[in-house]
């Protein structure tokens, strides 16, 4: 699963990217300072199964910290999108066509109303960031939209309707459109079963809506919460009942970049940290960490940035955490090590999705799977529950 940040110019994405993935990247206050896609490693976190089996964990792919375990995924940054974007301006329709892989969005928005449509900077309080998840919505529907009225006159005259369906699924394949996100669509923008050939230019533009909505869940990022004009605009977000998380993407990167340097003790996500020698900071490195705790963690309960990956993960695609092992009694792979691995699997993953997930050998050789914790043995089809410990049994051994 891949998560895209999206968003205008100079919102704070770059600063997200680099405080979720500590890479750094150029962060400046101007549109486009983004111009490449920037790909790095994020961590979620689970509570671990370990305490709960009553064993101690060796992890290997991933980190186990105070029984938290800390899972790696990718995400990518992509340029800011401005107004207009579907039609090629800014870095449009590049920008676009750059998250054609992503399975959910987390769109960064300024909460604080201090740059307008374009990113420019702007009387903090003056410009109202609902306008900016709509352009945003408004540009990613149109760029489908093109893609899909493109050869439509050809797809739609077909007399087949079964046939037309199938051409149709095929040019959206690049999009990451299921045949059932695709069916479910359909049903939903057109109950009355109208033919291709009847179909207006509003009914296209409302099936990339619907399919939008189906295959790129967005979750948004409500950031630069420390900043006083946030709160009400952050309220204003949340009571159109999406998912809104408030973020200081400056306060986690702050708190990241300390903690590295051995001055404070902080684990993302907390709301709290611990400075560990005062005499050790200086009086602006003090400041800093002070403002940090009264205008974002006392007030919003953390920084919102693991907040924001975690419910990207586990709210909008619903994944679930598995832990593959090879001795199903003492939960270890073959070299001894305990609950090595912690995968995410998309909902509705099966067991031989897991196979194939470690690996292809394991999946075309696949014979059954073991539930760990009941030594009962599960078929091919069964779906994969959260926290599930489970050995793959296969015909084919990996060397």
């Amino acid at each position: 699963m891949l998560v895209g940040l999206i968003g205008k110019p100079n919102t704070g994405k770059s600063s997200f990217f680099s405080a979720a993935t500590m890479i750094d990247v150029p962060i400046a206050n101007y549109p486009f300072t983004t111009i490449q896609p920037n790909v790095g490693i994020a961590y979620v976190l689970k509570k671990c199964v370990h305490e709960e089996l009553g064993v101690n964990d060796n992890p290997k792919n991933s980190l186990c910290i105070k029984g938290i375990r800390h899972i790696p995924v990718k995400l990518v940054d992509v340029a800011g999108l401005i107004p207009d974007a579907s039609k090629g301006l800014g870095l449009g329709n590049k920008f676009l066509d750059e998250l054609r892989r992503a399975d959910a969005l987390i769109h960064v928005v300024d909460a604080s109303g201090s740059t307008d449509k374009e990113g420019k900077a702007v009387e903090p309080g003056s410009h109202d960031p609902l306008e900016d998840i709509s352009f945003v919505e408004k540009e990613y529907d149109s760029w489908m939209a093109g893609i899909i009225r493109k050869d439509w006159e050809k797809i739609a005259h077909l007399t087949d309707q079964s046939k037309a369906f199938e051409e149709l699924l095929e040019k959206l394949a690049g999009l990451a459109v299921g045949r059932g996100d695709l069916t479910e669509a359909i049903r939903k923008i057109n109950p009355s079963g109208k033919k291709f050939q009847q179909w207006t230019d509003e009914d296209i533009f409302a099936l990339a809506t619907e399919l939008r909505k189906l295959t790129k869940p967005i979750l948004v990022a409500a950031n630069k919460c420390d900043l006083p004009e946030a709160e009400k605009n952050i309220k204003k977000l949340q009571n159109t009942g999406r998912l809104v998380i408030p973020t200081s993407a400056a306060a986690e990167l702050l708190l990241k970049k300390a903690s590295q340097k051995g001055l404070i003790d902080y684990i993302p996500g907390s709301s709290s940290f611990i400075i560990r020698d005062k005499s050790l900071l200086t009086p602006e490195q003090l400041r800093a960490l002070q403002s940090v705790e009264e205008k974002v963690l006392k007030k919003w309960g953390s920084t919102g940035v693991q907040k924001a990956l975690n419910e990207a993960y586990f709210t909008l695609l619903g994944g679930v955490v598995v832990y593959p092992v090879e001795d199903e009694n003492r939960y270890s792979d073959k070299s001894g090590n305990v609950l090595p691995d912690a995968y995410i699997m998309p909902k509705g993953s099966t067991a031989k999705n897991l196979a194939y997930k470690i690996h292809t050998e394991l999946g075309a050789g696949f014979l059954y799977a073991v539930d760990a914790r009941k030594k009962q043995r599960l078929s091919a089809d069964y779906v994969l529950k959260d926290g599930d410990v489970i050995r793959i049994v296969s015909a084919t051994k990996r060397a």
